[in-house]
């Protein structure tokens, strides 16, 4: 009896939470199928669009090619008859003069002056035909139009299966995409409520420049960069930094979306982005990532994230992470921090103009509203800043297990 108590216990345990997650299979099930009915609609919804598009399209060039054959059939035609009636009139009248007798000096008198004015009537303009008809041009249009949505139906195709950046998959959605209402119940992290990206998608390759290297930082190859007591006795560059131990990519970031890592070794670092014309001779206050309007960055001070730009801050209250992943997105005027650990991606912070909302202030919200979005009207680098004696940073190849899972911004 005592084991069957037990038993029966472990049986309402098991219902119970059968009964709970039969319940989360109902609800995945429904938001599949609605998924699905919405995303069948809006895709009939484009292909008819895209489909009107081209019938459109096929009507204006077979309209074109219709106006053109009528406007210079027209002359070439009138051209032709005139010709033709040219030819058959000199025809006529140097027959008759043939025909006329060798002795009726009258009547070949009037027949030769019959053929001689027919000669001297006035000639026909020549048509103005181009050298090239104009509507023959549409096969090369309509070719480049099937070229480009042949390329275009492949590239969408492939990146529906998957395919992605070495061979590795992913997945991405847009903004505001709304079947994805309800899923975050089921994802296996919660989601940051902005946009979602794939990290390989638009993972950048960066390069240190020695050439901007202050003489306390050590370089391993164009990856690798340590804080060191002895200086190194780097030639002269007008790019290198003289009174902040900072170094910079050799990329340029004008358009487009960035996405790299880096491994915070040791030490005090700090990562971002610097405009290209910053004056690397700068003062230590004014020269160090974030203390100024030409940069910003994430800093690890040994204790606490902390983000900088212009001199103003934002502690983060997160825990430590030894790889910090940066997505800039150029166009939107965004650059947000991550903390990378195994497949999860934790926003530390994202720094682009927002509003406040009703009665909030925030000192270091306030700069980037107003100052933020001057640093886009440069052309960007990736800029490193190792504060302690001992920092040490490497940048990252992307990790693959991070790749392969839906991330969020």
């Amino acid at each position: 009896q005592a084991q069957q108590a037990k038993f029966l216990s472990d049986v309402e345990n098991e219902l119970e939470e059968l009964a709970v997650t039969i319940a989360q299979a109902k609800k995945m099930v429904a938001l599949i199928k609605g998924a699905a009915t919405k995303e069948k609609e809006r895709v009939e919804k484009l292909f008819a669009e895209a489909s009107e598009a081209l019938a459109t399209f096929q009507k204006e060039v077979a309209g074109f090619i219709e106006d053109g054959e009528r406007s210079m059939l027209g002359e070439a035609e009138a051209d032709l008859r005139w010709k033709e009636e040219r030819r058959a009139k000199l025809a006529q009248c140097k027959q008759n003069l043939e025909n006329v007798p060798s002795t009726d000096t009258i009547y070949f008198l009037q027949e030769f002056q019959a053929l001689k004015v027919a000669m001297e009537e006035t000639l026909s303009p020549t048509p103005s035909f181009p050298n090239e008809l104009n509507f023959t041009k549409c096969t090369q249009a309509v070719g480049a139009v099937k070229d480009v949505l042949s390329a275009a139906c492949k590239n969408q195709w492939d990146r529906l299966q998957g395919k992605g950046v070495d061979g590795l998959s992913f997945q991405e959605v847009e903004e505001g995409d709304q079947s994805r209402d309800g899923w975050e119940d089921f994802l296996l992290f919660p989601p940051h409520p902005h946009v979602f990206f794939s990290p390989c998608t638009v993972a950048f390759i960066i390069d240190l420049d020695s050439d901007t290297a202050d003489k306390f930082i050590q370089l391993f190859g164009t990856k690798g960069a340590k804080r060191v007591l002895c200086p190194i006795p780097y030639p002269e560059s007008p790019t290198r930094f003289i009174n902040c131990e900072q170094v910079l990519g050799v990329n340029l970031m004008n358009r487009g979306n960035y996405y790299w890592e880096v491994e915070l070794i040791d030490g005090w670092v700090s990562i971002g982005v610097i405009a290209e014309d910053f004056d690397p001779r700068e003062s230590y206050n004014r020269g160090r990532l974030g203390r100024n309007e030409k940069s910003c960055c994430l800093q690890w001070n040994g204790q606490n994230y902390v983000a900088w730009f212009g001199g103003f801050e934002s502690v983060i209250q997160q825990p430590f992470f030894h790889t910090i992943g940066v997505f800039l997105e150029y166009s939107e005027k965004a650059l947000t921090f991550y903390g990378v650990k195994d497949s999860k991606m934790t926003c530390l912070q994202q720094l682009k103009v927002s509003h406040f909302a009703k009665g909030q202030f925030d000192p270091f919200q306030n700069k980037i509203n107003h100052q933020f979005a001057s640093l886009f009207l440069c052309k960007l680098k990736p800029a490193f800043f190792l504060e302690s004696v001992d920092a040490h940073l490497q940048i990252g190849p992307l990790k693959k297990d991070c790749v392969s899972v839906l991330k969020r911004r």
